[in-house]
């Protein structure tokens, strides 16, 4: 069995505000309703996860979705959506 290729389908940044993660549900929401985001809801095993870090040039939040693919659903994922 072939080991999952960790991709990292979407991400964005929140500006500097209280609480970021209500903020990020939007375009996390957004991007789940897009074709690109919903082709990897699908096709993602485990099923996708979104992760947070510092984004010290911007002074603000930035937040990946983090897919995981066979190499076959990845090689779509990269002529398709990239």
């Amino acid at each position: 069995m072939t080991k999952p290729i960790r991709v990292i389908a979407h991400q964005f940044t929140v500006s500097d505000v209280e609480d970021p993660d209500i903020y990020a549900a939007e375009p996390i929401f957004e991007w789940q309703n897009s074709e690109a985001g919903q082709w990897m809801m699908k096709h993602s095993d485990p099923t996708p996860s979104w992760h947070q870090m510092t984004d010290l040039a911007s002074w603000g939040v930035r937040y990946c979705i983090r897919g995981y693919l066979s190499p076959e659903n990845y090689t779509y994922w990269k002529l398709k959506y990239e």
